[in-house]
């Protein structure tokens, strides 16, 4: 079996929904940005290219995969819109390594993009009645009282604070260490090998080059995270915040998935290898407990120990995730989300994947090489990770 190599790994700048720079750009100029650049970075001829896979929450029944394909002059190339909640980012990554793994691919685009801006909202009538449900969205699962399919901040965010027993100081201080790691990395560059630039036209007719996260605050602090308010002040203790949450964003990622022979042949060094990856399910009011699940999984696959990854990258869809994992699988908490994540960078929810993939391909590179995890739940009690070598 080949080899699936990263040949290239790209990202816009990951904007703040509805107020920020990106509110009036689709997903579809987005997802058409990142797969033409990252098919022009990874030295692959477009002829060579033989599928395009993104994932998307638009839940539209349509294929933006398709779309991108077309205007990024990809015309030869179907395009797959994959959809597995948050985590439909790396599952695009992972169906295109398992695609050129068994043979039937020799380069894949992956990637995802979300524009929470300008996504359509649903609606649909309520069986058994001439009334509509507005706005409306696609279940994971059955709402129950303690896994409610259409709260996050339950679902996710207080159910595992709850079971792994993490107060809300822990989350706070994470979410600022988030913060503070993300201003970090983009004081220091470490996104500029990453970051497409985006050319904004704005409503006054301007053009402007947006190329910095947006998203990240260099004026929070923990007293500023300590005065929020809980987002349910109705629940006795609810802990979960604004600030210890992940932020509702924009933007796009792509990566190039290729058979390691096709590289070879053509002289192009690749970014990382996709070693293994997995995806569970678990009880939905476990749902921000999977990544754990998931973590274990993809090493087992990969024949490695915790303790021979060098980074992860655990999306902070809330601060509890990360720090119940590291908890439960003792890890060290500065190989955990160096440079940010969800609470500081944002969650484009179906970029978020393919974004970690991106930022850990490049730091791989930086280092010299190493082993990296890119793991994070998705509503309904799911749970994915992806390893990658170099």
């Amino acid at each position: 079996m080949t080899e699936a190599v990263l040949l290239s790994a790209c990202r816009t700048p990951i904007g703040t929904a509805r107020k920020g720079t990106l509110r009036d750009t689709s997903a579809f100029d987005l997802a058409t940005l990142v797969v033409r650049e990252a098919a022009a970075r990874s030295g692959v001829p477009l002829a060579d290219i033989d599928d395009v896979v993104l994932g998307e929450s638009l839940a539209g029944g349509g294929d933006i995969a398709r779309y991108a394909a077309i205007e990024a002059g990809l015309t030869h190339v179907p395009g797959l819109a994959h959809n597995r909640h948050c985590a439909s980012g790396l599952a695009s990554v992972a169906s295109a390594a398992a695609s050129v793994r068994a043979g039937m691919d020799r380069a894949v685009i992956a990637g995802g993009t979300q524009s929470s801006s300008t996504a359509p909202v649903l609606r649909r009538r309520i069986p058994g009645s001439d009334d509509w449900q507005d706005p409306w969205s696609s279940p994971s699962h059955v709402s129950t009282p303690d896994a409610p399919n259409n709260d996050m901040a339950v679902l996710v965010g207080w159910n595992t604070a709850e079971l792994a027993g993490i107060t809300r100081p822990e989350m706070d201080a994470w979410a600022l260490r988030s913060h503070q790691r993300a201003i970090g990395a983009i004081d220091a560059g470490v996104f500029a090998d990453e970051i497409v630039p985006v050319e904004v036209t704005g409503r006054d007719w301007t053009t402007t080059v947006f190329e910095v996260d947006e998203h990240p605050r260099r004026d929070t602090g923990i007293e500023k995270l300590a005065a929020l308010k809980p987002l349910h002040p109705e629940i006795e203790g609810f802990s979960i915040t604004a600030g210890n949450s992940s932020g509702v964003n924009d933007g796009a990622a792509a990566v190039v998935v290729a058979d390691a022979g096709l590289a070879a042949a053509q002289g192009i060094a690749p970014l990382a290898t996709v070693r293994a990856w997995a995806s569970v399910g678990v009880d939905p009011v476990r749902t921000g407990l999977a990544p754990i699940e998931a973590i274990r999984k993809a090493l087992d696959r990969a024949g490695m120990a915790i303790g021979e990854v060098d980074l992860f990258e655990i999306n902070e869809a809330f601060a509890a995730v990360p720090i119940a994992a590291v908890r439960e699988l003792g890890l060290d908490p500065d190989r955990v989300n160096p440079f940010g994540s969800g609470c500081s960078l944002g969650h484009p929810i179906a970029t978020t994947g393919t974004r970690m993939v991106a930022t850990l391909a490049h730091e791989l590179r930086r280092r010299g090489g190493g082993v990296a995890v890119a793991a994070m739940c998705a509503g309904g009690g799911m749970g994915s990770a992806l390893v990658l070598s170099a």
